[in-house]
Order: structure tokens, then sequence, then C-alpha cells
């Protein structure tokens, strides 16, 4: 097994996995290590992502461990490969790793689910406007930190518009859409930047109006990166000291409910796109 530095988050999501998968055959690290002819110091290894794995251990392991889930077991196969560099490690030294991990998850992300309530989700800001949330940012960022957060931001948004790009579903509140980040004339342009992205056939951008009576979930910003199978999701949520990741299967089960009952108290996406017209020929 060749020794990882720097272990990506689609690695350790990998070593978490496998460790589970052992932890829910009911084995020790010792007994598992035994079936699997290595010792208990490379087996934990692995599992933290300290050393690499191949295709075939991924399978002897899931065998080994009574995994009868074909599916999963090759999408953990799956995520042994593809070693080469992603665009975000030449952000390595300059932003806070799990923004990174952010880019890496997203990238390899089969669907995407966000839900704000404040701010236009990241992926659909525009640079001024992404440039303005980060100017008003707590602590204050220098320049120079503007200009990496606003650059990374921008190469976030590839995932829309490559080949093949996944589907992207946006819950938005209108509270987000009548905020002013900038002035009028950066707003108006966030606004119709949102209208040209919603006649995308893959985008879907649905808004929650002030006028709706549900309202789940207390505000908070979620964001939903569905995986090859569902117990590869991530849920990742937005805190004042950065990003958190979720993984459990209760925790995923809930955010999934979560977004499905605020879903619900969306407008339809063509009465969404109005609503956001509306609001800018206001400005």
């Amino acid at each position: 097994m060749a020794g990882r530095t720097a272990p990506t988050a689609r690695r350790t999501r990998l070593g978490a996995e496998l460790r589970k998968l052992r932890e829910r055959a009911g084995l020790t690290t010792t007994q598992a290590a035994d079936l699997l002819g290595t010792s208990p110091g490379q087996l934990s290894n692995m599992e933290v992502a300290r050393f690499g794995v191949s295709p075939e251990r991924v399978r002897v392991a899931a065998q080994a461990y009574s995994c009868t889930d074909q599916a999963l077991i090759e999408a953990l196969a799956a995520m042994t490969g593809d070693r080469r560099r992603g665009w975000w490690e030449e952000y390595r030294e300059i932003l806070p790793p799990k923004l990174l991990d952010l880019a890496e998850i997203e990238h390899h992300g089969t669907s995407l689910h966000a839900a704000h309530s404040i701010h236009v989700p990241g992926l659909l800001q525009t640079v001024d406007h992404s440039r303005e949330i980060y100017r008003q940012a707590v602590p204050e960022m220098s320049p120079p930190q503007i200009e990496h957060r606003v650059s990374y931001r921008v190469k976030r948004q590839a995932v829309l518009y490559r080949e093949g790009a996944v589907p992207y579903r946006a819950l938005i509140h209108e509270a987000a859409l009548r905020m002013r980040f900038g002035g009028p004339g950066v707003a108006r342009r966030q606004l119709q930047h949102l209208l040209d992205l919603g006649e995308r056939s893959h985008v879907s951008i649905k808004v929650i109006p002030f006028s709706a009576t549900d309202y789940p979930g207390s505000g908070q910003s979620v964001y939903y990166v569905r995986g090859p199978v569902p117990a590869l999701d991530t849920t990742q949520l937005d805190q004042s000291h950065g990003p958190v990741f979720i993984d459990s299967e209760a925790q995923l089960a809930q955010y999934r409910l979560l977004l499905e009952r605020l879903d619900t108290a969306a407008l339809p996406p063509k009465e969404s796109l109005d609503l956001v017209h509306a609001i800018a020929q206001e400005l």
C-alpha cells in the first residue's frame, strides 16, 4: 500500500465506509486483519486513509465483512481509482482544507441540492455578488484572501457548465433574493444571472415566498450531494468556522426529509422565476 500524506475527502470517506462495514460485521480490527491477511496496524491505516487501497482489496474486505450490497461495493471500489490531482489542489496552501474537500465531494456528486435562506447558493453567485459577500466576512479578509475565495468559487461553478453536468436543484427563500449586497446594480445582475441559469435544463430554481405558511428547518442552509448510492451521500452545513460534513445514515435521512418539505413549501419553477423577475424589476 502506498502512503498518503494528505488524504483527500474521497479517500477519507472510503476508509470510513470500510470501517462501517467492519463494525457492522461485528469484527474487531484484529479479527478483520486476520481475515484479510494483513496486520491490525495496516488495516487501521487503511481505514483512516493513511494508506491507499485497491479495488480488489475493497471487494475482498466486503466479502470478509459479509456485505451483499453489490452496488455499494462497486461504488466503493470506484472510489479507489483516479489518483489525479483535482483543480482544487492549487488552493491547498491558500484556503482551509474543508473548502477543498467540498469541491472534491461536489465534483464527484451525481446530483446537487441546495437550500438557502439569506444568501444565494454559492454555485449560483455572480463574481461581484460573491466578492461583496466575502468583503463583509467576519473576521475581515484581506484583498488577496477575498480574490482567492472568489476565484475558488468561480471554479467550483464549472460543475454546472461541464459536459454531462449533473442535476442541480436550488431552494432559495425570497429573503435572499431581496438582499442588496453590493447595491442595486450588483443585486440586479445577480437576479438576472439566476433567471439565465434557470433556463438550463439541468438547473431547477425554486423560491420559497414570504407568503409561505410552512418553512421547516429554522432557516438553516443545507447542501446535499448525492453519491452513486444513497449510503455515499453527503450533507454539507455552513458554520461560522467553515463547512461541516455529515454522512451518517440517520442524519442523511433527516436532511433528505427536510429538503423534501422545503421543496413542497416552494413555488413551482416557472412561478419562482417570475418572482425573481418581478423582484429584479423593483431595483
